[in-house]
């Protein structure tokens, strides 16, 4: 490998690949003439259905990482604090140099976090040329404040680099107010990224069952705004493309509240504090939260919502409050730790997201396209039924008190509830299986009913749903 003509700087944060991509592009050569001058381990990373991926990564070793300095007129210093990637060793390295640099192909996220794509317009700015940059970007670090974008994933098979966010002033501003709130984290003794993490997995919990909430109206305005407009027929994909830069502003709202010790007090307060009760469904706390993200309505919503991220939260605040020397058990530091995002809790990634949505799109009737006929309404009750029948049958694990018979009735009292609950979900599941065209015969076995039982109560469900 020579020694460069030009003078190229990495954008900080950059991928190495993205870098010698952009390398190629000031010498007007093709990328695999450029790479011809390492020796390469592996095949660059592609997509399930052939694609290249943009988040593809490059670890190089110390012979190739001297050839990409001098390639490039930087010291290898600047390089190492400027690419992630960078000085990352791998076992295929190991052995003597042979003359040649060498190069091993990874996934960006893989190696150093999250990668987005960058703003061609900050790096038109910096180095002259509006071409595309991939680097590593958290998802409170997305918004470019200077023009107004918002960067997406690298990592998923989508041809969008940014949502434009010129015309929502409110997710800009919450950019700058994270770095308030992160600021709030480390003076608390938390890491920034953990409290990111939690927030933003209650609140993309709250985007999946915002569909039934008829009082939503600032949702649906931004992400028709970031969709161009209007999201048209492709509703579905843009919910799924938008939904991180449609958030943004009250997972910031929900990171700060949460931060905040008069709010861990309302939900002390709410549990009945040294009197144990059940956390009410008209609680302070949630009321308040929902104040604090701009609708009023919306605590009693959330505050039903069993077995998801912010009740967990709720119930930490709780136990360590009432057992602040700690629990027992294998488990014990993670369920006593305020910040913990267990893994069924987390959101699924845009990628993932696309994914699912191409293959049902890809394979109608198939049996998991099914359920994207459901109506939002319909999921959203279902989710609901499920989570009270969770809630009721959880209840009944507490240790009973009053004479035996009064014990034994309230058990039976709670588990036929419970059952009846369980029963509205078998049924509205079946009317949606057998509304998205299943037969009625499939319905029954994955029932267990006879197919007469599911015919009549469709039935009978169709008629109640009439009136």
């Amino acid at each position: 490998m020579v020694s460069g003509v030009f003078r190229l700087a990495p954008v900080g944060g950059e991928t190495t690949w993205s870098f010698l991509c952009r390398i190629a592009d000031r010498y007007g050569l093709e990328e695999k003439a450029l790479l011809s001058g390492w020796q390469w381990r592996g095949h660059r990373p592609r997509h399930d259905g052939g694609g290249l991926r943009a988040d593809a990564e490059v670890l190089l070793d110390a012979a190739g990482r001297r050839a990409l300095g001098s390639l490039c007129g930087v010291g290898e210093q600047s390089l190492g604090r400027a690419l992630p990637s960078w000085g990352r060793d791998a076992p295929e390295f190991d052995g003597p140099e042979e003359g040649r640099g060498r190069g091993l192909w990874r996934v960006g996220g893989a190696v150093a976090g999250p990668v987005a794509f960058g703003c061609r317009l900050c790096t038109a700015r910096r180095t002259g040329a509006a071409v595309r940059v991939v680097r590593y970007a958290q998802r409170w670090e997305r918004v470019c404040v200077r023009h107004g974008r918002w960067a997406l994933d690298a990592d998923a098979e989508q041809e969008l680099e940014y949502l434009d966010l010129r015309g929502l002033p409110e997710v800009v501003a919450a950019q700058r107010r994270w770095w308030g709130v992160a600021r709030r984290a480390v003076r608390s003794g938390v890491e920034p990224g953990e409290v990111f993490a939690l927030a933003y997995a209650v609140v993309a919990r709250w985007w999946e069952g915002a569909y039934g909430w008829e009082r939503e109206e600032i949702w649906p305005r931004r992400l028709h705004q970031v969709a161009g407009g209007n999201a048209g027929t492709d509703l579905e994909r843009w919910r799924i493309v938008g939904r991180d830069a449609v958030i943004f502003p009250e997972v910031v709202a929900v990171a700060d509240a949460l931060l905040d010790p008069g709010m861990a007090q309302l939900v002390w307060v709410d549990s009945g504090a040294e009197r144990p009760r059940p956390l009410p469904a008209d609680g302070a706390f949630c009321r308040r939260l929902g104040e604090r993200v701009g609708r009023e309505w919306l605590g009693p919503l959330v505050a039903v919502d069993h077995g998801g991220p912010l009740i967990a939260w709720m119930g930490t605040v709780v136990r360590r409050r009432r057992h602040p020397e700690g629990r027992p058990g294998p488990y014990a530091r993670f369920e006593e730790n305020l910040w913990w995002v267990r893994q069924e809790h987390q959101a699924a990634t845009m990628a993932a997201q696309l994914r699912a949505l191409s293959k049902e799109r890809k394979t109608p009737g198939s049996g998991t396209n099914w359920r994207s006929t459901v109506s939002a309404e319909q999921r959203f009750l279902i989710e609901n039924l499920l989570g009270d029948a969770e809630e009721q049958l959880q209840q009944l694990r507490g240790a009973q008190s009053g004479t035996t018979a009064d014990a034994a009735q309230y058990l039976l009292q709670g588990l036929g509830r419970g059952l009846d609950l369980l029963d509205q979900v078998l049924l509205r599941i079946t009317a949606a299986a057998a509304n998205a065209g299943v037969p009625v015969d499939d319905v029954a076995r994955w029932a267990r009913l006879p197919a007469d039982a599911v015919a009549e109560a469709l039935k009978a469900y169709g008629d109640g749903e009439e009136r």
